[in-house]
C-alpha cells in the first residue's frame, strides 16, 4: 500500500483555534478515515496573532517577556523572541484586538505605544536584526503611538540606527484609500462609519506631516499604520507569510509530499493578498503539488481560487451532516470532522 504523504500548513481559526491546535485538529479528523497517511505538520503565520508561537515551533530561541502598554493603556505583558543576533516581536501581543471588546470609541482612541516600547525591548536585547510582526491588532494610528513611545520620530530612528529593522506585515493594504487601514479593515475593529471617516482624515494628517510618498507603499496600512511607521522608521517591509515560511522551510518540505493542506478561519478576499493561504499553494505550485484549503467560511469563487493555485476549498458552514456542522461544536470538532470528510475525497 502507497503511503500519501500530506503538508498540513496551516494558519490560526482566528479567535479559536491557534496554528497548532488547527495541526491537531485536521490531523485527528484525517486520521478517522485515512489512519496511514503520513502527516508532516508545518503551522504558518502571517505576520498577525500567533506569529511568535509559530516562529518558536520552528525555531527554539529565548523568549523574554516584559510589560507595555496595551491598546487604551493597559499594562499587558508581551514577549521578545531572542535567535542569535535576530530578535522577533508581535505587535498583536502589546496591542491585539483580543485585548479589548470593540467599539467605535476604542477604535478611534486605541494606540499602538506598547509597540514603541516592544521595538525598544528587542533593541535592547543586542539584536542586530529586529523584526516586527503586524497585523491584528485593535489599532489604526497609523503608528503614531509606537513612535511617541520612542520619544518621536528623529528619536526612533536613531534607536535603530545601525540595526536591520523588519515589518513582517499581514496584508499589503496602503495606510489610506477604500483598502487602507482605516475604511478597509477599522470596521472589524468597532469603528462605525463616522469614526472611520474620523480615522481616516486622521490618517491623511499624519502622511502629511510626515512621509506621504510612504503611504502607498504595500504594507503602510498593516496593524492599522504601524507598518506606515516602521517604514518611517527606515524598516524593510516583507511579506509576513514568506518570511515565516522561509524559516519553516515550506518550500523543501512541500516537494516531500503529495498534497498541501492549509486553512484559516474566513477564505476571502482578503486572503488572497499574501496570506498563508495563498504562500501555500505557491509553494506548492512550484513543487507541482496540489493544494486543499480547509475553512469555516468561503467567500471565494472557484475562479479566484484556481488564480491563485489552490486546487479545492471547503468549508464548515457548508457541510450538510447535521453532527458534523452542529453549531454546539467547538471549532476544533467541527474542523476534524470537515478533514475526516475530505480525506475521503483526497487520500488514495
Amino acid at each position: 500500500m502507497r503511503l500519501v504523504r500530506i503538508l498540513l500548513a496551516p494558519d490560526r481559526f482566528a479567535g479559536t483555534l491557534s496554528a497548532a491546535e488547527a495541526v491537531e485538529a485536521i490531523t485527528s479528523g484525517w486520521r478517522r478515515s485515512s489512519p496511514y497517511d503520513v502527516m508532516d505538520p508545518v503551522p504558518l503565520s502571517d505576520g498577525g496573532p500567533g506569529f511568535l508561537d509559530v516562529l518558536c515551533e520552528h525555531i527554539g530561541g529565548e523568549l523574554a517577556v516584559v510589560t507595555v502598554h496595551g491598546p487604551l493603556g493597559e499594562p499587558v505583558p508581551a514577549r521578545v523572541l531572542v535567535d542569535g543576533p535576530i530578535a522577533y516581536v508581535e505587535a498583536a501581543e502589546a496591542v491585539g484586538l483580543h485585548l479589548l471588546v470593540p467599539t467605535s470609541q476604542d477604535a478611534a482612541e486605541a494606540s499602538s505605544e506598547g509597540v514603541g516600547e516592544l521595538v525598544a525591548a528587542a533593541v535592547e536585547t543586542g539584536a542586530r536584526r529586529v523584526v516586527v510582526g503586524v497585523g491584528g491588532t485593535a489599532t489604526t494610528d497609523g503608528g503614531k503611538g509606537m513612535l511617541d513611545a520612542l520619544d518621536g520620530l528623529e528619536a526612533a530612528k536613531a534607536k535603530v540606527a545601525g540595526i536591520e529593522l523588519v515589518a513582517a506585515t499581514a496584508t499589503d493594504a496602503p495606510l489610506m484609500g477604500h483598502s487602507g487601514a482605516a475604511q478597509g479593515f477599522a470596521e472589524g475593529k468597532g469603528a462605525d462609519r463616522a469614526t472611520r471617516e474620523f480615522l481616516e482624515q486622521s490618517l491623511r494628517e499624519w502622511a502629511t506631516v510626515t512621509d506621504g510618498g510612504l503611504a502607498v507603499r504595500p504594507g503602510a496600512g498593516a496593524g492599522g499604520g504601524i507598518g506606515f511607521g516602521l517604514l518611517l522608521m527606515g524598516a524593510e517591509r516583507v511579506n509576513g507569510t514568506e518570511l515565516v515560511s522561509a524559516v519553516a522551510g515550506l518550500d523543501d518540505k512541500v516537494r516531500a509530499v503529495d498534497l498541501a493542506l492549509t486553512g484559516q478561519a474566513v477564505f476571502d478576499w482578503e486572503t488572497l493578498r499574501g496570506r498563508v493561504v495563498v504562500g501555500v499553494a505557491r509553494a506548492a505550485q512550484r513543487a507541482g503539488r496540489p493544494t486543499v484549503v480547509l475553512c469555516r467560511r468561503l467567500d471565494v469563487g472557484r475562479r479566484e481560487m484556481s488564480g491563485s493555485g489552490i486546487d479545492a476549498a471547503y468549508a464548515i458552514d457548508d457541510m450538510d451532516d447535521v453532527t458534523q456542522g452542529d453549531p454546539s461544536h467547538t471549532t476544533g470538532e467541527s474542523l476534524a470532522g470537515l478533514a475526516e470528510r475530505v480525506a475521503r475525497t483526497w487520500s488514495r
